[in-house]
């Protein structure tokens, strides 16, 4: 699909805080498109550090929970954490125990398996804590939808302290406005509470967790380096459930991947090299794309205590081959997931192509991998998109599915859900994703609702380039490459600058790698400027020279021929690092044609 491609156009003294922060004015200009305005907030955003982070104590009902606990651990009371089976709630669960038992507190843990029980705690984890004698539940990354676990647990008499950081439960009231629904625990810590004074409310699960110990071990007069020890495991957890890289978040994962190989944790030195990442120069990218999923295929594909087991363990031979292993099953569940995707967009492009909301039913694939599909699906078709599969049958008999959504910019999917809630049997999650289940005997009336409800424009539903400065490439140079790092770690919420160049000639190209897939690109601009660029998508920009020029000027271009060929071409300066020579280049992210 087309993107529209547009430009910030915010307006701020450039030159001043070029001069000011000893900052190119074009990394200024990015800083204000993030909307970064005020000096603190720039100065917090180049150089924050740890000591920057809000104290704990400002979310509701923390000194509350911490109080409970400390009481716990001091009677030697039997304590049980309950996390979820994604990266989010792996990592969370790890510091909650792992922290716990650094105060000798008698814990132990337990995930919910992905297909038995399904997301979050339910009455029959609540059940096995009872006959193990458990008198203190803590949740961590869920809780904040468990009224009848919660209910449960407080008819047996057990202390229930909830941190979660999901959407609170809510009824609409006459005027439109939500009347929150709380658990019933001693103590929710949710900085999604309407009533929470914590002055940032974009953390994700473990980041919670991590502020719970914080501010536990403060309370106990404990002084442990807590963020040594973990805020590497926050920072994965946050990049994985894809929360918002500002404020804080962005502070937190700058500092995890800046310290995760330091960190003396057997498990995660395993993960690391299991996947040949210890000399390797880490991105937020590696959290999100390469160790992230290792963590979340064991939950999808296995038991996600398999996964938390790799973090708790204390013996390195072990540690390897549990590493090994989620390595080795993330690798199948790519494969599963590439058949998964393929066979999705079939579906779309056979019955559903109109629909604005895409709901896809289908029944065979492993429902772990609803998710990804809906991702990936939502990513080619830029629709907000729910992913069905079969699941369990109700008391009655009577057939269910589950699924996961993914949603776009400007769709509420949370809000969306709670509109059908008449017809789910159970639903959760935010904005942009969410879980839910229903009858099969439903579907087709899910579907409906969805997009009769739909208050999408045309706008909403395309998809947007947005340029942080029209630069051209002869402007790229180390220095402005050096200011530019400063603004990482990218990703959402502080994306990846965005430059473009309109009418470029391509001088020549030429694809090169095992199969072809890559393609070296001589860009030259009117004045003879020239800059290489690699495109990763050989195929697809070939593809599109042919479509919108012709097959013989693409052959032309590939033979390093004058040619007709005038491109925009949206990018980011990068360097080549090549036998200890670096040059400059540009890696392209979108191109179209130039009009004439």
């Amino acid at each position: 699909m087309e993107a529209q491609w547009s430009v910030y156009a915010k307006r701020a003294d450039f030159k001043a805080i070029g001069q000011k922060f000893n900052i190119d004015q074009v990394v200024a200009r990015v800083i204000r498109n993030r909307d970064i305005v005020e000096d603190a907030d720039i100065d917090t955003y180049l150089n924050g550090t740890l000591a920057d982070l809000h104290a704990p104590e400002q979310m509701a009902d923390m000194e509350l929970g911490v109080l409970l606990m400390q009481k716990a651990i001091q009677t030697k009371k039997r304590i049980r954490v309950i996390a979820d089976y994604d990266v989010d709630g792996v990592m969370s669960g790890y510091i909650l125990t792992d922290g716990l038992r650094s105060l000798g507190a008698d814990v132990s843990v337990r995930i919910p398996h992905r297909i038995r029980d399904g997301y979050g705690m339910n009455t029959r984890l609540i059940e096995e804590a009872h006959a193990d004698g458990v008198e203190v539940i803590i949740t961590c990354d869920n809780g904040i939808a468990a009224e009848r676990a919660v209910t449960l647990a407080k008819d047996y008499g057990m202390t229930v302290i909830v941190t979660d950081h999901h959407t609170v439960p809510y009824e609409l009231a006459v005027d439109g406005s939500h009347i929150s629904n709380l658990v019933p625990a001693d103590a929710v810590i949710d900085p999604q509470r309407a009533d929470c004074k914590y002055p940032y409310k974009g953390l994700c699960g473990a980041g919670v967790a991590y502020k719970f110990l914080e501010a536990l071990y403060k309370c106990m007069q404990v002084r442990l380096e807590l963020e040594n020890k973990y805020i590497p495991f926050v920072a994965m957890a946050t990049v994985c459930d894809i929360m918002d890289l500002t404020d804080e978040n962005r502070i937190i994962v700058k500092y995890g991947l800046e310290t995760i190989k330091k960190v003396n944790n057997i498990g995660m030195k395993a993960l690391l090299r299991a996947n040949d990442l210890m000399d390797c120069a880490l991105s937020a990218y590696h959290f999100g794309f390469v160790l992230g999923p290792c963590v979340n295929a064991v939950g999808r594909l296995g038991d996600a205590n398999d996964a938390l087991a790799l973090f708790l363990c204390e013996d390195a031979s072990e540690a390897a081959m549990r590493a090994r292993e989620m390595v080795a099953l993330n690798e199948s569940r790519k494969a599963m997931t590439e058949m998964g995707v393929a066979e999705a967009i079939k579906l779309v492009e056979a019955q559903y192509r109109e629909d604005k909301v895409l709901v896809i039913y289908m029944p065979q694939l492993h429902e772990s991998l609803a998710g990804i599909v809906a991702g990936k699906i939502k990513e080619h078709f830029y629709r907000p998109t729910i992913v069905l599969t079969d699941a369990e049958q109700t008391e009655d008999n009577e057939a269910l599915v589950k699924g996961s959504g993914r949603s776009i910019e400007g769709y509420m999917l949370y809000d969306a859900l709670h509109e059908c809630r008449d017809i789910l049997v159970k639903f959760g999650g935010h904005a942009l994703a969410a879980g839910v289940s229903l009858k099969q005997a439903d579907v087709e009336k899910f579907r409906s609702l969805l997009n009769i409800n739909q208050r999408m424009s045309e706008d909403d539903l395309t998809p947007k380039l947005m340029l942080d400065v029209p630069m051209p490439m002869y402007y790229i140079s180390k220095k402005l490459l050096d200011d530019l790092k400063r603004l990482e770690p990218f990703g959402k919420g502080n994306e990846k600058p965005l430059f473009g160049q309109s009418n470029v000639c391509i001088k020549s190209a030429n694809t090169f790698g095992s199969q072809g897939q890559y393609i070296r690109i001589h860009f030259m601009d009117e004045n003879g400027f020239t800059m290489e660029g690699v495109d990763f998508h050989a195929k697809e920009f070939l593809d599109n020279i042919k479509l919108w020029f012709t097959e013989e000027e693409c052959d032309r271009m590939l033979k390093g021929m004058p040619n007709n060929i005038r491109l925009d071409v949206a990018y980011y300066p990068d360097i080549n690092s090549y036998r200890g020579r670096e040059t400059l280049q540009v890696k392209p992210v979108l191109y179209r044609k130039t009009l004439p």
